[in-house]
């Protein structure tokens, strides 16, 4: 492995400091829900949450215990097991500073740091309610035509992006496979930690393959190795959903005393790591 690049899972989330911008994915695309619990366990605060488009179970972990000053995304769900009740919980009783967005906007102003440039334009915002919210929104002529405005993005630049995979190899390169915008989190973001399934000797950008689905080591921070490091959502087609423990939460969290039970309970699970 190399030096200091691999290291325990509890480490890797020191790294996520209070206050700091961290962008995550939607459950479907590899969320590092072990590494999140050492968020919570370690009780970070002040969070800049980028939920990338959309969040689920993590961000409405995250927002139940505290940890989130203001959040960003399009939109935060339990899909098929209902709403997110600590995230509405929060917004009725005005808990977070909310930066609405639509999944294009997000995915754009990522992309707009990943390339470094200050803001991006986008169509299709220019007469909704979100241009009344979010004064960092502008609107501009576009320079090429007349009588064209369109609205501009300004950049989201994460301190940190946190997700996870299922496979690193000893030089720090991660295959995310299909998952693309955690490339996209990764080139915009300043740090990227990364937990995965387990780890490979094999050059992962040696295989023609599956080289153009990997992350290089370049972007990446630190990798902590952990068994099932998203339960309990599902990582592609390596696991499912554990359905039961995610329907329990969407039950527990209703209420502020059985979500500190289901946080209790969560946090006294055994811990697989490689």
């Amino acid at each position: 492995m190399t030096n200091g690049l691999f290291v325990p899972v509890n480490e890797l989330s020191e790294l996520v400091y209070d206050g700091a911008k961290l962008a995550v994915p939607k459950d479907s695309c590899g969320v590092a829900m072990e590494a999140t619990r050492e968020l919570v366990r370690r009780g970070v605060r002040d969070l800049h949450l980028v939920c990338v488009p959309i969040g689920g179970i993590q961000a409405d972990i995250l927002i139940g215990s505290g940890a989130v000053r203001t959040l960003e995304t399009s939109g935060v769900t339990l899909g098929e097991f209902g709403g997110a009740p600590r995230f509405a919980d929060a917004i009725r009783e005005g808990k977070l500073a909310m930066r609405d967005a639509t999944c294009p906007a997000v995915h754009a102003a990522l992309q707009a740091a990943q390339k470094g440039i200050p803001f991006i334009p986008l169509r299709g915002l220019i007469g909704s309610d979100l241009m009344k919210h979010r004064s960092d929104w502008k609107v501009i002529d576009n320079p090429f035509a007349e009588n064209d405005p369109i609205a501009v993005l300004p950049a989201i630049r994460p301190d940190v992006s946190l997700f996870h995979a299922p496979l690193a190899d000893r030089f720090g390169n991660v295959f995310v496979g299909r998952e693309r915008e955690l490339m996209t989190m990764a080139h915009a973001s300043r740090d990227t930690l990364v937990t995965v399934e387990e780890t490979t000797d094999e050059n992962l950008l040696d295989d023609d393959a599956r080289a153009g689905a990997v992350l290089p080591a370049i972007y990446v921070s630190k990798i902590a190795v952990v068994k099932q490091g998203a339960w309990p959502l599902a990582l592609g087609d390596i696991y499912p959903d554990d359905e039961t423990t995610l329907a329990r939460y969407a039950m527990l969290a209703r209420t502020a005393d059985g979500f500190r039970q289901f946080v209790e309970e969560w946090l006294s699970r055994d811990l697989v790591e490689a």
